[in-house]
Parts: structure tokens; C-alpha cells; sequence
């Protein structure tokens, strides 16, 4: 699943949650809510900013962005089920928005994957580069410089 792809399906998701986040505001209580889904339109606008960019980011950067998302889900879906039937939330508001934390947290978890490999590979590289080894052809101690020439009658 590409960036774009994850990106733009957390975008549409939102939409519909801010739509319907409007009807939530019926006491002081139940507006709180607000800050929530505006932080999360922020977080999801620089996902789609930076993919309509030309500077990518990288599995690190997106790991830590959607780890907020993803807190912001979990923050968002406590306070859901606490005020639900106080704020009288719909039921399409409330299952919009798990489905689109459950959508979030999918991602995250395969964005970290790709940034812990990422990681992890870089991480090699570095300790091979520092003992002096590989990047010769099928992993051997590559070019040196001197050649022994065979011994004997030629």
C-alpha cells in the first residue's frame, strides 16, 4: 500500500468524521470533542501536504506521524464511548470513527515495520563499514589493492 494510497484513505475518513463532529457540539461538555478532531485534520493535512510534495519523508517521519494519528485515535474513541449517549453521538459518527482508527493503527504498524528495517539495515551498513568488511561481490573483503601471484614455473 503506497503513502499516497494511505494517505488520501485517512483523508476521506476524516472528512466524514469532521462532517459529523459538528453535530457532536450539543453542551460545553460535548464540544471538547472538537480540539480532537481538528488536531487530527492537522495531522492528516501534512500526510497529504507532504505527499503532494516533492520532499518524501522518510519510514521514520511517517512512524512518528502516524503514531500521532494513532494517539489521537485512541484519545478520540475514550472519549467516544465516555460521552456517547450524554452528547447523543450517532452511531454512524462513533463506528466512522473506529473503523478509521482501526485503519490508522494498520498502517502504523506496517510504516514502523518498514522504518525498523530501515533502521536496522542502516544500523548494519554502519558496524560493516566500521570493521573494515564487505562490499566486495558476493560479500567478500572486495578490492585490496595487491594480488599474489602464483608460485612456480609459469
Amino acid at each position: 500500500m503506497s503513502f499516497k494510497t494511505i494517505a488520501l484513505a485517512t483523508g476521506a475518513a476524516m472528512g466524514a468524521v469532521l462532517f459529523a463532529g459538528s453535530a457532536v457540539a450539543q453542551s460545553a461538555q460535548c464540544g471538547d470533542i472538537q480540539k480532537t478532531l481538528q488536531d487530527r485534520k492537522d495531522l492528516v493535512a501534512k500526510a497529504n501536504a507532504v505527499q503532494n510534495s516533492k520532499k518524501k519523508m522518510t519510514p521514520a517521519e511517517a512512524c512518528s506521524l502516524f503514531g500521532k494519528i494513532q494517539a489521537n485515535g485512541v484519545e478520540g474513541v475514550k472519549w467516544i464511548a465516555a460521552n456517547k449517549e450524554w452528547c447523543s453521538i450517532p452511531d454512524s459518527f462513533a463506528e466512522g470513527f473506529e473503523k478509521d482508527h482501526k485503519n490508522v493503527v494498520g498502517i502504523r504498524t506496517k510504516v514502523c515495520g518498514i522504518a525498523a528495517q530501515a533502521a536496522k539495515m542502516e544500523s548494519q551498513a554502519r558496524a560493516q563499514a566500521q570493521n573494515g568488511g564487505g562490499g566486495g561481490l558476493l560479500g567478500g573483503p572486495g578490492l585490496t589493492g595487491t594480488m599474489k601471484m602464483p608460485q612456480g614455473a609459469l
